[in-house]
């Protein structure tokens, strides 16, 4: 029985590592330094994870972009000189609110695009059957009609 044991807590240990490698601190000095720290981590995207912020996510880069954020901080820059060195170095999407601009454009203004086709989209579909159910009965519809009636209150 003990090898069981011993086998099952080299896999727990095996499985536990991944994920105490995974958490890294980040100690300041100053606890507005700090708050920066948490402010950008989570304003700014991870580029793997994509809809999961810097704080949020395990990723490699991710822990990368923390620990440059974390010197940044440290070193004395401002909020602007970070969103500056981020937005050169990976493009609008690492920020979760990226400005309006020609380049984002369809980032900001597709959803509503895509809304007001649908909607086109579901308004020319109504008409269409619509116009179907308004045509007219001929004549010779109508006597049959009336004698499905005419038949169906025989029944009752």
């Amino acid at each position: 029985m003990p090898v069981p044991r011993i086998l099952f807590s080299i896999l727990l240990l095996i499985w536990l590592l991944p994920v105490q490698a995974s958490i890294v601190a980040f100690d300041f000095d100053d606890p507005q330094k700090e708050a920066r720290f948490k402010k950008f981590s989570e304003e700014l995207r991870c580029l793997v994870c994509q809809n999961q912020s810097l704080a949020d996510s395990n990723a490699e880069l991710a822990l990368d972009l923390r620990r440059e954020l974390y010197k940044m901080i440290n070193s004395g820059a401002t909020d602007d000189e970070i969103v500056e060195f981020m937005v050169n170095r990976y493009g609008d999407f690492v920020l979760y609110r990226p400005p309006v601009k020609t380049t984002t454009y369809l980032l900001w203004f597709g959803p509503f695009l895509l809304v007001v086709i649908g909607l086109v989209i579901l308004l020319s579909v109504i008409r269409k059957v619509s116009k179907q159910q308004d045509t007219k009965l001929s004549e010779e519809e109508r006597k049959q009609l009336a004698e499905l009636l005419k038949d169906k209150q025989k029944e009752n």
